[in-house]
C-alpha cells in the first residue's frame, strides 16, 4: 500500500471514530421528561391554563389538579398528604378581562408566580412554562400599552424546566432565545391539539 493510501485510510478510520463519538454524545442527550401529579396553573389568567385542562381531562387522562389562582400554600398541602405534585403546568399569557373577574393586577400574578416557582424548586417540582396562544394574544395584538402578556412570559419562561408553547406564539422567536439563552428544552407544537402527542411524549404515555 502506498504511503497516500495509508494516509487516506487513517484518515477515513480517525473520521469515522469521530463521526461515532459526535453520534454518541448525540444520543446521550436526553428528551425532556416530567412526571404527574400535574398542578395547572395560570400566570395571567388567560383561557390557555383552560384549554392545558381540557387536554389533560380529555384526552390524556393525566393526573392533574387545575388551580388557576395556585399559591405555594397548594403545593405545600399536596406534599403534606403523602401525594406531592411531580409537575407544573404554569400557562403563560395574560388576560385583564380574566384577571378582572379575579379581582387582581397583572403584579399579583407576576407576585404569586414567583412565589409558586420558589416554593416549586424547594419541593423539586418541574416546572413546565407553556404558552398556548397566537401573536395576536401578545404585545403583536395588545391594546396600545398594554405589556401583561409580556411580563407574564418574562415571569415565567426564563425560571422554567421546560418550555411548552404553539408554533403561531413563537413566530418571533421569543421562546427560542429564551429557551437558548436559558439552556431550557423547548417543545413547539404546531397548533393546540398538537400539544396532546407533545404532553404524552413528555409524561412517557
Amino acid at each position: 500500500m502506498s504511503t497516500s493510501h495509508r494516509f487516506l485510510v487513517v484518515l477515513l478510520g480517525a473520521g469515522l471514530i469521530l463521526s461515532c463519538g459526535l453520534a454518541l454524545r448525540a444520543g446521550q442527550a436526553q428528551p425532556a421528561k416530567a412526571e404527574a401529579p400535574i398542578l395547572v396553573t395560570s400566570c395571567g389568567q388567560s383561557m390557555g391554563a383552560t384549554q392545558i385542562k381540557v387536554l389533560l381531562q380529555q384526552k390524556l387522562k393525566l393526573p392533574f389538579d387545575f388551580e388557576p389562582l395556585a399559591t405555594p400554600s397548594t403545593l405545600q398541602a399536596k406534599a403534606q398528604a403523602g401525594t406531592p405534585y411531580k409537575s407544573m403546568i404554569i400557562v403563560m399569557g395574560a388576560s385583564l378581562k380574566g384577571m378582572g373577574a379575579a379581582g387582581i393586577s397583572i403584579d399579583d400574578e407576576l407576585a404569586r408566580a414567583a412565589a409558586l416557582i420558589a416554593e416549586a424548586r424547594k419541593e423539586g417540582v418541574t416546572i413546565i412554562g407553556a404558552h398556548v396562544g397566537g401573536l395576536k394574544n401578545r404585545a403583536q395584538g395588545a391594546a396600545a400599552g398594554d405589556t401583561t402578556d409580556e411580563q407574564s412570559i418574562d415571569a415565567v419562561g426564563p425560571n422554567s424546566n421546560i418550555l411548552l408553547v404553539c408554533k403561531e406564539g413563537n413566530a418571533d422567536g421569543r421562546f427560542t432565545t429564551i429557551s437558548k439563552g436559558k439552556n431550557i428544552p423547548l417543545i413547539e407544537a404546531e397548533k393546540l391539539l398538537d400539544l396532546v402527542p407533545a404532553l404524552e411524549k413528555l409524561y412517557g404515555k
